[in-house]
């Protein structure tokens, strides 16, 4: 599932970072922290790979 802006890619990112033990799961905070619990490696790996050109600063909300 790719990422639908910046924002939550950046989150999927930290999150990341956090299952594969780069930073500590403490630092986490918000949308990240709940991706983290709720998303597999490889779930968040495809989101926060995704290309940032053309994606809006924060998704709108529908």
């Amino acid at each position: 599932m790719p990422a639908k802006s910046k924002a939550q890619q950046k989150a999927a990112g930290a999150a990341l970072a956090a299952k594969r033990g780069d930073i500590p799961k403490s630092e986490l905070k918000g949308a990240s922290k709940s991706m983290a619990k709720s998303m597999s490696e490889k779930e968040l790996h495809d989101m926060a790979s995704t290309k940032r050109k053309g994606k809006p600063q924060h998704a709108t909300k529908h």
